[in-house]
Order: C-alpha cells, then structure tokens, then sequence
C-alpha cells in the first residue's frame, strides 16, 4: 500500500470539531501518568496537550511524593496519587478513563514495566513514549506480547532502536517506511516514528506521512518536551475516540503546523498553546 501523506485538506476537520450539544465526557478522560518529585514535566507537557486537542477531562497520576508538586502546577488539569500497578488497576476500575498516556519522565526502574503491563492489560486506548519503550530494551518481546491494536508507540530513532534493533538499519536509509511497518506488524498495533517526516503505520501495513521539510519545514521542534506535547496530542484524540493510526497521523501534522505558526523562539510549553490558532486558522 502506497503511504497516504497528512495535509490540511485531508484532516478530518469534522473529528476535531465539538458540537455544541456535547458535554466534557462527550470526549473523554485521559490519563496521563507522571515520574516522580522533580521529574513531572514532561507528562504534564503531554497533558496540556491532551487538554487542548479537545479531551473532555484530563488527569495526571502521580506518585504520592510527587502530588503537590503537580497540584501546584495544573488547574484545568486534575491531579491523583497513584502508587505503582496496583494503584494504577484500582484507578482503571472507572471506565472513564478511556485513553492512557505512558511513558514522559515516567524513568527506567522497574515500576515503569509493572505501570505499562498493567496499562496493556486494561485493553484501554494507550499512548506509549520515551521511557515506557526504553524500558523493555532488554525484553521487546514481553512488550509486544502486551500490546494490542487500540495502542499508538511514539519512538523517536533512539527509541526505536532499542526496541526493533534489526530494523534499525533501515531508518538512514529509503526503507524508513518500510522499517516502521515492519516494526507494526510485529508489535501489532500503531508506530510512530518522529523525524522531519514523521511515518506512522499500522499492524494491517497502512502508512501515512505528516512531511516537515522544505516549505514545510518545523525545524523549532527540535526543543526538549516536543515529543512529550506529540504524545498528549495523540492521546487527547484517542479519547476523543479516534483510532490510533488516524490519531496518530492527526496529531503529527498539528504538532508540525502548531511549530510553523509559532515559529522562531518555540519551546515545547508554546505547541500547545498555539494550537488554537491552528484550530481557528483551520476554520474549526
């Protein structure tokens, strides 16, 4: 299959609108976890972004020495102690929360692999970044096993490297898409590589491209917590209720236009705030 390429005229301007006759779990609650005390920046990067893509409520779990830590710094965005995968099940008994978002500043122990099966296990609409893939460096297969088609992966090179590294090869080659499909069809689920041309595929062997070159060009993305606000983006439409691989691509192209419009001087606190004249500049 020929890979379809994200543009303005082929968004789906109709999934991003509200209707005016909606209300706040209309579109969802996302739950994003957090790392510990001084390490919470970027998953709340990643839920400004969830909240201002439109998800009708969004929380951050915390461990409990981080809680006011984060309290201090949300408003529109709750906060909730959650210790560990039994904390994150108990949290999960609501069915509300119907998009996770796992991976920012969430670090490398072992508490992050527990977080992440539990997560899989719950079968919601998953968003896994940064560490939640760096994690399973040594055991991609326990990963793999896990995941299922409502997920959406997020590596940047590195990243996916470590999880795919046969196919590592290819990502400074022509082959980059058909790295990524191959890296989806075994996973199982959804695969977005970042880069200047952002390739996302699916486990059916999809592929769709969100191009940021030449006139296109986003180069202020490379500002630390970009990735983390992409990641918010993406799980923000799935609770919306948009597929991972539509979500996915969606999300790369506002991440991309938001850096355009912004421009010079960006840093990652500005994508998200700049994604309402993105929405108004697209008529929405």
């Amino acid at each position: 299959m020929e890979p379809t390429e994200i543009t303005a005229e082929t968004l789906d301007l109709s999934a991003l609108a509200k209707s005016p006759d909606a209300h706040k779990y209309s579109h969802g609650h996302a739950l994003v976890l957090t790392g510990g005390p001084g390490k919470t920046g970027a998953a709340r990067l990643a839920a400004g972004g969830a909240l201002r893509i439109g998800a009708g409520l969004v929380t951050l779990g915390c461990p409990h020495p981080a809680l006011f830590e984060v309290a201090a710094q949300t408003t529109a965005i709750m906060c909730r102690p959650l210790d560990g995968a039994p904390g994150l099940a108990e949290t999960l008994v609501d069915p509300r929360f119907n998009a996770l978002c796992l991976g920012p500043g969430l670090g490398l122990g072992p508490d992050t692999q527990a977080l992440v099966l539990a997560a899989l296990k719950a079968k919601r609409a998953t968003v896994l970044d940064a560490d939640a893939l760096t994690r399973f460096q040594r055991t991609p297969q326990l990963l793999f096993d896990a995941l299922h088609a409502a997920c959406l992966l997020t590596p940047h090179d590195g990243e996916f490297t470590r999880i795919f590294p046969d196919l590592a090869e290819d990502l400074a080659t022509k082959a980059r898409a058909n790295a990524v499909r191959a890296a989806a069809a075994r996973a199982g689920c959804s695969v977005l590589l970042k880069g200047a041309e952002t390739i996302i595929a699916d486990e059916t062997g999809r592929l769709c491209v969100v191009n940021s070159t030449a006139d296109a060009a986003a180069p202020w993305l490379a500002t630390a917590g970009a990735g983390d606000v992409l990641a918010g983006f993406a799980t923000g439409l799935m609770a919306r209720g948009m597929p991972a691989f539509k979500a996915a691509g969606s999300a790369a192209w506002l991440h991309a236009a938001c850096a355009r419009r912004f421009g010079p001087g960006l840093i990652a606190e500005d994508l998200a705030e700049t994604l309402p004249r993105v929405f108004a500049d697209l008529g929405l």
